[in-house]
């Protein structure tokens, strides 16, 4: 049975965007509805890391042939964006493999990344993929990635909520934790200032009860 596309191509959002959108909602929105960048040093390293594993050309190994910068995209997502590199294997097998700068993080952003090109490859080339890759610069070696059915149902619920984000065109007000230290965007957020907001507000109405 054959399932409807959920999407045309006139509404697919960045596949990168998930990352965005499992670090951090109000980053997603900045970035994606309000048209906010900036970048820091993670992120210089990231787009360096990327730019030298697109501008590779596609090769051919013995047994292996291999694309760079392949670009993908997911109707029943809703996602269009590049696979860092592609491994065509003789038995057919199709192997996604995503360049990371630094090394595996906490929360699952990376694997759902991945899990969303090897969904878009999956419908774009009529085959089955069951493991990814994803590369570590600090750690210098892959990481075998099963994408199995939860990776994949976790990944279109976050391709579904970053449809909802985007589409109510709401930033998410600003929360401070731990993780806004390593943002880009901590300036342009400013948690602290909604912090200092509620202590104020906090302050007024303790007054007002004195009083």
């Amino acid at each position: 049975m054959t399932t409807e596309p959920a999407h045309d191509e006139s509404s697919l959002l960045p596949l990168s965007a998930l990352q965005h959108l499992l670090f951090c909602e109000r980053q997603c929105a900045l970035i994606h509805i309000e048209q906010v960048w900036t970048d820091n040093q993670f992120t210089a390293e990231g787009n360096l890391l990327h730019e030298r594993t697109h501008e590779g050309p596609d090769e051919s190994r013995p047994g292996v042939r291999i694309a760079r910068g392949m670009p993908v995209r997911s109707l029943q997502l809703g996602l269009s964006g590049q696979c860092d590199v592609v491994e065509f294997h003789p038995d057919r097998a199709v192997l996604p493999v995503e360049y990371k700068r630094g090394k595996p993080k906490a929360h699952a952003a990376d694997e759902v990344q991945l899990c969303a090109e090897a969904i878009c490859l999956e419908e774009m080339l009529g085959v089955r993929i069951e493991r990814g890759m994803l590369y570590y610069g600090k750690r210098r070696r892959r990481t075998d990635v099963v994408l199995n059915p939860a990776l994949r149902e976790l990944t279109r619920d976050a391709a579904r909520r970053l449809h909802v984000l985007i589409e109510s065109r709401i930033t998410p007000m600003a929360q401070r934790e731990k993780k806004c230290e390593s943002c880009s965007l901590l300036e342009i957020c400013m948690p602290d200032a909604l912090r200092l907001r509620k202590g104020v507000a906090s302050w007024f109405a303790a007054q007002l009860r004195v009083q």
